[in-house]
């Protein structure tokens, strides 16, 4: 298989992987604020907030939950975290109850797992 055949395979499952993920949350009763969105950071998966908690959610669509649960490298995180603050910047009133970065797991039988405030900023490398 072709690099851009599988660019466009992991593009398409990541799409789906963030379509259960948002479908997951609203069904928890989160509000989607916002999905891809592009900051001079980086990009954010998905902005969801619930009763003043505001969530920035980093979806990792893999085989399984396991192999979900490994993929996110710390550059990764230094990334989101840096991408929440641009986010905040331009989009401030949100979050009066607290922001936190949430990781959510998909699986390729769709199953899903969120892992709540799954790093914050100064969290020891992995």
């Amino acid at each position: 298989m072709s690099k851009a055949a599988r660019g466009a395979r992991a593009e398409v499952s990541g799409r789906d992987g963030e379509a259960a993920a948002a479908a997951a949350l609203a069904a928890e009763g989160w509000t989607i604020l916002a999905r891809r969105v592009r900051t001079p950071a980086g990009e954010l998966d998905l902005v969801a907030e619930r009763d003043g908690l505001l969530a920035f959610v980093e979806v990792k669509a893999r085989p399984s939950l396991t192999e979900a649960a490994f993929a996110l490298t710390r550059r990764q995180r230094d990334r989101l975290l840096l991408a929440g603050e641009c986010w905040l910047a331009e989009n401030p009133g949100h979050g009066a109850a607290g922001i936190r970065f949430d990781l959510l797991l998909v699986a390729a039988d769709g199953t899903t797992r969120r892992i709540a405030d799954a790093f914050r900023a100064g969290d020891a490398p992995a």
